[in-house]
């Protein structure tokens, strides 16, 4: 198997990157979510860098950087625009882009706005407004201000309580509690981050958008996931009816991590041959 690199780090838009890459060939840019950053997929690295150049990133602000919540620079087009700089800066053509939760709100707004720079397009599990959920459901997304609570306990120095309200919404209940200790102090690393995403809204597909979207699409769901995911993936394949879906079994919203051979096999699956 090819062996992942040591960090190394890309100037974009006055930022430095962080990033790790395994493998040669065609280029798969994996792009993590809230809380995460490169390290969110240490169970792709090897097996799928056995056929391809696999690169992870850490979106500005998230760890390595220490960041103390203040200033600009933390928002989803922030995040698109750099991976856009970031890119261009490798000089290795047009990538296969992977993004999960948040990630994918980050993708699908790059996919929109520099189709050039990517091959195809995987959404897992994205944060994105679609159709009817945009709409009746739209307070789902934010499950009763989950982001604003958990900012709270974090201000008021319960990190942990905040990290597991978050990951419980997101995921289920539960989930926090069974976490590995690498994943925790991931996530504790990152949770800063919380300072930014706080005021964020949620990008919104329309058909409109949505017709513009020439590149091939994947749509990844975990089995167990809880709401709203399994309604935001199908409000999404009914306004992309080209897209190809996978179902990840025994899995909840991070299933790249709970059933990553499964998640490893859609995604080659669906690459293979492009």
């Amino acid at each position: 198997m090819p062996t992942t690199s040591a960090p190394l780090t890309l100037r974009v838009n006055g930022y430095d990157m962080t990033y790790v890459e395994a493998g040669s060939g065609k280029p798969l840019l994996l792009v993590h979510g809230s809380l995460c950053d490169y390290r969110f997929w240490r169970p792709q690295m090897e097996p799928l860098s056995a056929q391809r150049h696999v690169i992870t990133v850490s979106l500005r602000h998230y760890w390595p950087e220490s960041w103390d919540g203040s200033g600009a620079g933390f928002s989803p087009q922030q995040h698109a625009d750099d991976l856009a700089a970031f890119i261009d800066a490798l000089e290795t053509g047009p990538v296969d882009l992977v993004g999960h939760s948040r990630g994918g709100t980050v993708a699908w707004l790059l996919a929109r706005q520099h189709p050039e720079l990517l091959r195809s397009l995987v959404l897992a599990e994205p944060g994105l407004g679609v159709g009817t959920v945009s709409g009746g459901q739209a307070a789902d997304l934010d499950r009763s201000g989950f982001r604003r609570r958990s900012l709270a306990l974090l201000q008021a120095g319960n990190a942990d309580g905040a990290l597991e309200l978050f990951i419980d919404t997101v995921s289920g209940a539960g989930t926090w509690a069974r976490m590995v200790p690498w994943l925790k102090r991931m996530m504790r690393d990152n949770a800063n981050t919380l300072f930014g995403q706080v005021a964020e809204t949620y990008a919104t597909v329309t058909a409109a958008t949505a017709a513009g979207l020439r590149l091939p699409l994947l749509l990844v769901g975990g089995a167990q996931s809880p709401a709203p995911y399994p309604a935001v993936l199908e409000a999404l394949a009914a306004l992309l009816p080209g897209a190809q879906r996978a179902t990840i079994a025994s899995a909840s919203h991070a299933m790249n991590l709970w059933n990553a051979p499964a998640f490893n096999q859609a995604l080659e699956s669906f690459l293979a041959g492009r």
